[in-house]
């Protein structure tokens, strides 16, 4: 089986992900975090995120890769273990703009369906259901307003220590939802063949129920 799950940042879908990956004994990939991992050694390396040869280079040079540790997934960098590192406010600020660069997704497309290849597979981000499994066994687009989605936001900020205000993180989330649905590839949007599940107003418990009525039910 291959799911797909996208939708907008703060949406609540990797949480999701992971638990049905663990329901359905699939394996998780987070496409989000690959992009996040590549922001990361970007701003490392100081290459400018507006510098497109730089970071198809890049891209293509870097290897991202997932490892299971305990129970906890760990996201690597080219043998650097950066699950603590990828979801500061400053990658949260800069990812839209590295993701925005067509040829740098291209190859970020191939790497993850070479991931996916003949695997039973949850996979969630923004083009999934388009672009990196476009025959998905289920294509769920996951969303929620954008006041719910800063409130999440702001509470896994405050969950790592940072300090956030509501409303610039209100006006950070849109920008990324504008940057992501205008894309010139990879673009944020609902497919035909897309299952909508709003978050808005349910605990994650509703939200997985929901989801796998839907799955048993097929």
């Amino acid at each position: 089986m291959q799911m797909a799950i996208d939708g907008p940042a703060g949406a609540g879908k990797s949480t999701i992900a992971q638990i049905l990956a663990q329901k359905l004994q699939l394996i998780y990939i987070d496409t989000g975090a690959m992009y996040r991992a590549l922001t990361w050694k970007a701003l490392n390396l100081k290459i400018a995120l507006d510098d497109a040869e730089k970071l198809y280079n890049l891209a293509r040079d870097t290897d991202v890769y997932f490892l299971q540790v305990s129970d906890e997934q760990k996201i690597y960098c080219d043998s650097v273990d950066v699950s603590g590192f990828i979801r500061t406010p400053d990658v949260n600020d800069k990812v839209s703009l590295l993701a925005s660069h067509s040829q740098l997704r291209k190859i970020m497309v191939e790497k993850q369906q070479k991931m996916a290849q003949g695997r039973s597979v949850v996979m969630d981000g923004r083009d999934v259901g388009e672009c990196i499994l476009p025959s998905a066994d289920y294509k769920f687009f996951v969303t929620a307003s954008l006041e719910e989605r800063a409130l999440r936001r702001m509470a896994d900020l405050q969950r790592q220590g940072h300090k956030g205000c509501y409303e610039k993180v209100k006006c950070l989330l849109k920008k990324r939802d504008e940057s992501d649905s205008n894309r010139e590839t990879g673009s944020l949007k609902i497919l035909n063949d897309s299952i909508v599940i709003d978050t808005d107003n349910k605990d994650i418990e509703e939200v997985i129920a929901e989801i796998l009525s839907i799955v048993k039910d097929n």
